[in-house]
């Protein structure tokens, strides 16, 4: 930990900030409502402390150097940050109780949501801040209590519950159905196959399970998300091969049709993780008992 004399001040921050915006320490000062001279003292502290020139004049016009543009990158995702953390303390009640939940997009927009009205009516006095970072560590350096993930079932220092597997199938819009029925599914490889970031081998994968090789299983737009998928599926992008329960809903109002019907198990599944000593903390012990019901239903996936 950096001693605190070997921090920047926010204020400091901000100066910086606005003076790259305004390529002027006048104009920022105004912004800012300072003195044009203690912004150029602020921004002339940070160079003093940081050892480099943030900016430099050239024809009388400020300049920002190699070293403030570098620098410039990290204080907005600071300065963001603080901003965002400031908001949401303010967005509660000092009594209300936090409840931090991590998850995968897709999985909190289409399986978790839904839900969480049924949640929100039992535990009112629980906020809950639902987000869709995911670090290995986070649940073990306290950035959330809990957190939903796909894979294996073991995590060091953390208890798993594990929720369900999923079944991937080839889905599509019906505008992108060929005229004549398929006779072997390699035969999607002239629909495109839309690849998913998340699982890059699962054509590879689907394919193999019915004894069929294709060496454009790997070719396709990528997607970094299983909801960008969909969108692009619906659109006539191409074939993308999801998890069925994430495409319930399209496939019943028939925006989009499996074109061969082979579904592959997959061999990891979804889980609840929270650190083992939380086992007992009475809003995380009452998430997991109200996700237990969850997937006890009929409609859990």
């Amino acid at each position: 930990m950096l001693n605190k004399r070997h921090l920047p001040s926010i204020t400091a921050l901000q100066c910086f900030e606005a003076v790259t915006r305004h390529l002027s320490f006048t104009r920022a000062a105004e912004e800012l409502n300072l003195t044009q001279s203690a912004v150029s003292k602020q921004v002339a502290q940070l160079e003093e402390l940081l050892q480099h020139l943030l900016f430099r004049r050239v024809r009388r016009r400020l300049q920002m150097t190699p070293a403030g543009d570098l620098y410039l990158v990290e204080v907005r995702k600071i300065l963001t940050q603080v901003e965002m953390s400031t908001h949401y303390l303010r967005s509660y009640g000092g009594e209300t109780e936090v409840l931090r939940v991590s998850t995968p997009s897709t999985f909190g927009a289409r399986w978790l949501v839904p839900r969480l009205k049924g949640w929100r009516l039992r535990h009112p006095s629980i906020h809950l801040d639902l987000c869709n970072e995911q670090e290995a560590d986070d649940l073990l350096q306290g950035r959330s209590d809990l957190a939903f993930y796909f894979g294996q079932g073991s995590r060091p220092g953390t208890e798993c519950l594990k929720l369900f597997g999923e079944e991937l199938v080839p889905v599509c819009a019906p505008s992108s159905l060929p005229d004549t029925p398929l006779t072997d599914p390699t035969q999607l490889t002239d629909l495109v196959l839309l690849q998913n970031a998340s699982r890059p081998q699962a054509w590879h994968d689907w394919f193999d399970s019915q004894g069929y090789q294709t060496e454009h299983s790997y070719h396709g737009p990528r997607f970094e998300t299983f909801y960008m998928c969909i969108r692009a599926a619906q659109v006539g992008c191409g074939v993308a091969l999801l998890p069925r329960f994430l495409v319930e809903e399209e496939l019943a109002d028939g925006k989009l049709v499996i074109p061969w019907q082979h579904a592959m198990p997959s061999t990891d599944a979804y889980y609840l993780a929270y650190p083992e000593h939380a086992a007992e903390v009475p809003k995380v012990r009452d998430f997991v008992k109200w996700m237990l019901e969850q997937i006890d239903s009929p409609e859990a996936v």
